[in-house]
């Protein structure tokens, strides 16, 4: 593990020391030691926001944007602020889709037991063939979303173990589980956003590449 002072984050993230403190504190960045912060935490915080100082969306408007990209209605949002969305997502390029929606869920990574991730996999929301659908060859990680007052009870019952660079990573949401799975199975554009806050460079080039194919045919 390679850590970080609180200055140098500040330094890579091109914020103040109290607001990397603000970041620990809010569970965006790992302190691993007074003072010191998992470096993998801060890249993958950089790999989500960019050089973008802007604020996320909301989590049901996070929501909304992918329901409307996947063809769905975000039934849950107003009329009015729908049509203000749909301007919005007209206005995005794929970069900042993904930086505007990371607030749909609290990601969370682990290590595990080797035997774990096919028992966590029935407890998760997870993009089925992503790889196949998204060019990518397929590997052992598990990625998924999971309700987030279920998440203590999953992470005790499967031994999991806080991990940045952990195969497993659990996204947890208030928003109903089954307008997550349905939106899942609509279109890669979930999946895609998922892919696009990886530190892997083929996973995020493909998530990218595919959240601007939707931006594109949005605007149509």
């Amino acid at each position: 593990m390679s850590l970080l002072t609180v200055s140098e984050a500040a330094e890579r993230l091109v914020v103040s020391s109290r607001q990397v403190q603000n970041l620990v504190a809010s569970g965006k960045l790992r302190q691993v030691a007074r003072g010191m912060l998992d470096e993998t935490s801060v890249e993958r915080h950089m790999a989500v926001r960019g050089g973008s100082h802007k604020r996320a969306w909301s989590e049901a408007t996070a929501w909304g944007a992918v329901a409307l990209l996947s063809g769905g209605g975000a039934e849950w949002m107003g009329e009015s602020q729908r049509s203000r969305l749909k301007g919005r997502l007209r206005e995005l390029n794929a970069a900042g889709l993904a930086e505007r929606t990371r607030e749909r869920a609290d990601v969370t990574r682990y290590a595990a037991h080797s035997s774990t991730g096919d028992r966590l996999l029935g407890e998760l929301v997870y993009a089925t063939n992503v790889a196949d659908r998204l060019g990518l060859a397929a590997t052992n990680s598990v990625d998924g979303y999971l309700a987030a007052g279920d998440v203590t009870a999953v992470v005790s019952r499967h031994g999991l173990i806080r991990d940045d660079e952990g195969r497993i990573t659990v996204r947890a949401t208030s928003t109903n589980l089954v307008i997550v799975r349905d939106l899942m199975q609509r279109s890669v554009v979930l999946a895609a956003l998922d892919l696009a806050e990886s530190l892997d460079v083929r996973e995020r080039r493909a998530g990218l590449d595919a959240l601007d194919s939707a931006l594109e045919a949005f605007r149509g």
